[in-house]
């Protein structure tokens, strides 16, 4: 029987990236089933912000250990993020748009490195993941909005979201998310299912990113920082116009955890 080889830092650097997925995939599908529940009028649903999904985790059976769980994926995901961003992984190379895709890397994996601290101080430490995260948002807002043209930068930075929005539609009706998923490897039924639940996810993620986008752009006209709401203040607005916009843009959400799951599964990850 031949000797197995040691695993390389290149497996391991595969398997952080795949437990990221995996956890990013339980926070958004629950994110997107707590709205869901909300909008179907079911006990225990609400809108919620991913701080609060980390709550909803630990407050279920063994959730100290599920929480620790979902720390260590998030983490890995941040790893993840940052190589692609260093090692340029995707081939963007250092023309500006190059640069500024690589830039939104490190500030995807600065997000998601919050996010893992928050878990893994209430895993380890038995404090509560919930709470806070409008209350910091809105701060830095206030912030900004306090420093000389104040209000053209957090209408930048609107923009800038809106921008983020706009381009995971983008993504979703040209199809080039599918890229990261080794699809092969599934009937063509399943391969058809799989990119139709990722066409969703990324058009429901599309759709909160430009709501969150607005609410930047109103604070900035308005020079209010508590206009800055975040997942939780957009399923409000979406509630506002009506429990079918909340109910489709939930379960697009449901859908692109389920994608983040699927690419866990079978993943195409460049440059390790």
């Amino acid at each position: 029987m031949p000797a197995r080889l040691p695993a390389s830092p290149a497996d391991g650097l595969r398997t952080l990236a795949r437990f990221g997925f995996a956890a990013k995939g339980i926070v958004y599908g629950i994110l997107g089933a707590l709205a869901v529940m909300a909008a179907t009028g079911l006990n225990g649903g609400r809108t919620a912000d991913k701080q609060q999904v980390l709550q909803t985790v630990q407050d279920m059976p063994l959730g100290r250990w599920l929480l620790g769980l979902v720390a260590f994926g998030l983490a890995g995901y941040v790893v993840w993020r940052l190589v692609q961003a260093i090692r340029d992984t995707e081939g963007k190379g250092n023309s500006a748009k190059g640069i500024a895709t690589r830039i939104g890397y490190v500030a995807s994996a600065v997000g998601y490195a919050v996010l893992a601290f928050i878990a893994g101080k209430a895993a380890f430490e038995n404090t509560s993941a919930g709470g806070g995260g409008g209350n910091t948002r809105q701060s830095m807002v206030a912030k900004l909005l306090e420093q000389d043209y104040g209000q053209w930068l957090v209408g930048a930075a609107g923009l800038f979201v809106i921008g983020i929005g706009v381009y995971q539609l983008v993504r979703a009706y040209s199809g080039s998310f599918a890229k990261h998923v080794n699809s092969s490897q599934l009937p063509t039924e399943q391969q058809r299912l799989v990119y139709r639940v990722g066409q969703l996810g990324y058009t429901a993620r599309g759709i909160v990113w430009g709501i969150l986008g607005y609410f930047l752009v109103q604070a900035a006209r308005h020079a209010n920082a508590s206009e800055a709401q975040g997942t939780e203040g957009a399923f409000d607005f979406l509630a506002s116009i009506g429990r079918a916009p909340l109910l489709i843009v939930a379960l697009g959400l449901v859908a692109y955890g389920l994608y983040m799951l699927v690419r866990a599964k079978y993943p195409i990850l460049r440059g390790v």
